[in-house]
């Protein structure tokens, strides 16, 4: 029977976290939770917006009866806002904040981070990017001196693997067999390092008065 291999796929996603004004004060505790969760934090500031950065960051909200007091309590003071990354990270990082809605939260959700730090439905303490492409946009407003490349997917992945890593991992794996070191992970790691194709190759050339 041949066996059927799963077909390749690059999982890290990326999405924006941001601790809100009124819980400035518990950013170590959220941040804990937010590591031991599988995050990686990759990108951290903090800043504080003016009323017309907020709106222009919850532009999809304007009109609606509740805008005008988002916008002057994200502006209230200091936040802190974060690019996180995992597996399904956009997915994973809204169901560990709950729903959006604090007090229901605490109903339904007590152990998300809206009902341990929200106070009602504007003051949830936390935001999450809703989707991927929010998420890019979302993080470009909050750090635009990032240059965010597209995650490939799909056919662009496979591509990408069969170009880029199958060689290199297959060369090593050659290697490792005719070489059958004692510790075959730790050398198989240090050969895929001093064999990165992407590693700088730096020339030094030498010239007639290092010579003398």
């Amino acid at each position: 029977m041949q066996m059927l291999m799963p077909e390749p796929q690059i999982f890290v996603e990326r999405t924006l976290a941001l601790i809100k004004p009124d819980v400035v004060d518990k950013e170590e505790e959220i941040e804990d939770c937010i590591l031991r969760s599988g995050f990686l934090i990759l990108q951290k500031r903090k800043l504080q917006l003016s009323p017309e950065q907020c709106s222009n960051f919850y532009a999809d909200q304007y009109g609606k009866v509740f805008f005008p007091n988002l916008t002057a309590y994200m502006s209230s003071g200091p936040l802190v806002a974060m690019v996180l990354a995992r597996h399904c990270a956009v997915s994973y990082w809204k169901e560990l904040l709950g729903p959006s809605n604090s007090v229901r939260a605490k109903r339904t959700q007590p152990h998300s981070l809206r009902a341990i730090y929200g106070t009602d439905d504007l003051r949830n303490a936390l935001h999450g990017s809703l989707s991927i492409s929010t998420a890019e946009r979302e993080i470009q407003f909050m750090f635009p001196e990032v240059i965010l490349e597209p995650i490939p997917a799909g056919q662009r992945a496979r591509d990408y693997l069969n170009l880029y890593v199958k060689p290199t991992l297959l060369a090593g794996l050659t290697a490792l067999c005719k070489e059958k070191p004692a510790d075959p992970m730790t050398w198989l790691a240090d050969w895929l390092i001093e064999h990165n194709p992407n590693k700088p190759r730096l020339q030094h050339h030498i010239t007639e008065e290092e010579h003398q």
